[in-house]
Parts: structure tokens; C-alpha cells; sequence
């Protein structure tokens, strides 16, 4: 996967993402705020911020936030924000997640949410995290988690590593730029390697209306029926994680997102 190819989609689509309810009003955007418990002379890096929704909510409670993204596009949205709301300590920058332009030690906090599954490298990623933080820097993470015993307990290991496949292989359809969403026993393993003291972890679900989802990336009408069409035949590991309903506001479909709380030791 092309890192030519994230800029191109999430280019041509960056206004959608300042208006997804899921990025913009989340349940896991307020409870990083509460659980991070952020300084005033705090210096913040959020990575691969989108809509600028993280770096935007932090704000008020640091001194600085550097809202960093791959998409030039997603960085003028931000901007755009930033001056209609008159916010004076938000600066954006281009940065590729996996390596950041800044010097080691030099953040207090660094967050990331909705993003990691489309960078080709999560190691990499999480050490350079590791890198720019200072000594008892906090890391925030939010990414979709993929099934596995945390997500779906009742199932054993052949069906979750089926249903994660399946489930990387729909979200791989709807976008391209797509590369894996890990699960939860992936990321808890890498951030402990890279160095972290894991503080705090929970799985929150995300509801996710189909038609906002397909509207999000601009899917084009062929792939549609059959993105539905794996809904409709999940197999029960993937369709106890993916809890596919069809109500008065049409169909839609709940996926977990994992948040983590770690510390750089200091």
C-alpha cells in the first residue's frame, strides 16, 4: 500500500472527515481528554490527526498542540478550523507517522486516533512515539481493533484469525489505503517492546451507520452491494464482532475500538 495512495484518498475526501460524527464526536475523543488528565505546559504532537478532532480537544489543557498528518488536504481542513474558532495554540505540520521530524525528547504527550491501520509499519511507528517523547511522556492511542479473544471471548483461535482477515478485507474494499487494523493483543505486545508502561487499556464500541461509512471514502456504487453482501453473510466470529443491525436509520454495523493509555519510562 502506497503512501501516495492515503494521500490521494484522504485528499479528495478530507472534508468528509470533519464532519463524520464517529471522528468528530466519538465516545473515545472525550475519554482520552479525561484519562491522559493533560498539563497546562504541556507540549502535544497529535499523528495523523484527520479532521484535527484529537489535536483540537486537547488544546484547552496544554500550552501547545501540533496537529500532524501525511495529507496536506486534511492540514488546510484543520487550519480552516483553527482560524474560524480563533485557536492560538494549534500549529500543523507534515509528518509521516513513521518518521516524525522532531527531536528526541521533545513532547510531553503524543496522541493518535482512527489512523494506524493504514500505516505499513506500526513498529516503527510506536518507536518513533517512543522517540520524540520525553522521559514520562504519555502515548494515547485509538485505532479499530480487529477480532481476537478480547474483542470476541467466546470464540476460539482459528474462527478469530478468520474473522480479522475478514474484517481487514472489508474495510480494505470500502478503502484502499487501508493496510491492517491490528487486534489488541498485537498492539498491547508492540507498545510494552517499544519501551511503554502500559497504563491503561478498554475496548469501546463504535456504531457505524453503512451508508456514512461508504460516504466517508466516495466508494463507487459497484463495490457497495457487496460490502453490504458481507454483512449479510458473516460467519459467527465475524458477525458476533461486527453486530450488523438494519433499523429505522438504515443499515449499520458496531466495531470495537481499542484505546491505550502508556508511559515512557523516566
Amino acid at each position: 500500500m502506497s503512501k501516495e495512495l492515503v494521500k490521494e484518498l484522504f485528499g479528495a475526501n478530507a472534508a468528509n472527515y470533519v464532519v463524520s460524527d464517529v471522528h468528530a464526536k466519538g465516545a473515545s475523543l472525550a475519554r482520552l481528554v479525561e484519562l491522559v488528565g493533560p498539563g497546562a505546559d504541556w507540549q502535544g504532537l497529535d499523528i495523523a490527526t484527520g479532521g484535527g478532532h484529537t489535536a483540537l480537544v486537547f488544546a484547552p489543557h496544554v500550552k501547545r498542540m501540533i496537529a500532524s498528518d501525511l495529507t496536506r488536504e486534511m492540514l488546510d481542513q484543520v487550519d480552516k478550523q483553527v482560524a474560524e474558532k480563533g485557536i492560538g495554540n494549534v500549529e500543523t505540520k507534515i509528518a509521516d507517522a513513521e518518521a516524525l521530524p522532531f527531536d528526541d525528547g521533545s513532547l510531553d504527550l503524543v496522541t493518535c486516533r482512527i489512523a494506524p491501520h493504514h500505516f505499513p509499519d506500526i513498529p516503527k511507528f510506536v518507536a518513533e512515539v517512543h522517540r520524540v517523547l520525553k522521559a514520562g511522556g504519555t502515548f494515547a492511542l485509538v485505532d479499530n481493533a480487529a477480532p481476537d479473544e478480547a474483542t470476541n471471548p467466546d470464540f476460539g483461535a482459528p474462527e478469530l484469525t478468520e474473522a480479522a482477515a475478514t474484517y481487514n478485507t472489508f474495510e480494505k474494499i470500502r478503502d484502499p489505503s487501508h493496510h491492517r487494523a491490528w487486534t489488541t493483543g498485537e498492539w498491547l505486545a508492540s507498545i510494552e517492546e517499544a519501551g511503554f508502561k502500559i497504563e491503561h487499556t478498554e475496548l469501546l464500541p463504535k456504531k457505524m451507520s453503512f451508508d456514512t461509512w461508504i460516504k466517508n471514502m466516495s466508494v463507487p456504487a459497484e463495490k457497495v452491494p457487496g460490502l453490504a453482501q458481507m454483512l449479510n453473510d458473516a460467519k459467527p466470529a465475524f458477525a458476533a464482532y461486527i453486530q450488523k443491525r438494519e433499523d429505522e436509520k438504515g443499515l449499520g454495523f458496531t466495531i470495537a475500538e481499542l484505546l491505550v493509555i502508556g508511559r515512557k519510562a523516566g
